[in-house]
């Protein structure tokens, strides 16, 4: 298996504009059927392309859903990184950004539709990954979180707090969001979620709110 740096650097790669229709024409046979009832048939008449022509760009559909997920870490992460940068204008402050990092981070990942296909009509497929194997998992999202904190950290007014630890809770509340996302943790009111943040994220790390 790939090291977590490994996993990290290919997420964090700009997408190749050639196969996003393929990888497109992937992810909604998946939303539609499962991943372990979609055939690669199915997938190459959606892109409008042979069998054989899926199979010479992908070897194995293991390969096929890797590259799907790769693409949809790709997508979630550009998401983030557009929110946190339309933070930056308008007179917000670098506590404006960190609550945008983990509205944008826990509210992405809590609505994933792909994740949320899988935890419901595959749960043998997915849990694993997400509970008792989850330690991968958590720890592309602790980097990747951690250097987005510590570039916070270098270019603005924010505490001193352990980049990495704020980042393990992190993972770890959006890893229990997307498990349960029912409770008291507003996920589809972004206006209540960057409230809660500023009421509880903040003076967690050492902000005061204001």
């Amino acid at each position: 298996m790939p090291s977590v740096p490994t996993i990290l650097q290919r997420i964090l790669e700009k997408p190749r504009a050639e196969g996003e229709q393929l990888l497109e024409s992937a992810l909604s046979a998946f939303l539609d059927f499962g991943i372990k009832r979609t055939s690669m048939g199915e997938i190459a008449r959606r892109a409008g392309i042979s069998p054989a022509t899926l199979y010479r760009r992908f070897e194995s559909k293991n390969d096929l859903v890797a590259a799907v997920g790769v693409r949809e870490a790709q997508l979630f992460i550009a998401e983030i990184d557009k929110r946190v940068q339309e933070a930056t204008t308008g007179g917000h402050t670098a506590n404006d950004q960190l609550v945008e990092i983990f509205v944008a981070f826990i509210t992405q990942l809590a609505n994933n539709k792909l994740l949320q296909r899988l935890l419901r009509t595959e749960p043998d497929t997915i849990l694993p990954r997400l509970t008792t194997d989850a330690g991968p998992i958590l720890a592309v999202g602790r980097g990747y979180l951690a250097e987005k904190l510590r570039a916070l950290q270098a270019s603005g007014d924010v505490p001193d707090f352990d980049p990495d630890l704020v980042a393990e809770v992190l993972a770890r509340l959006g890893q229990s969001l997307v498990l349960t996302p029912d409770g008291l943790i507003p996920l589809t009111d972004e206006t209540a979620a960057r409230d809660f943040a500023r009421r509880t994220v903040l003076p967690m790390i050492g902000v005061q709110p204001v």
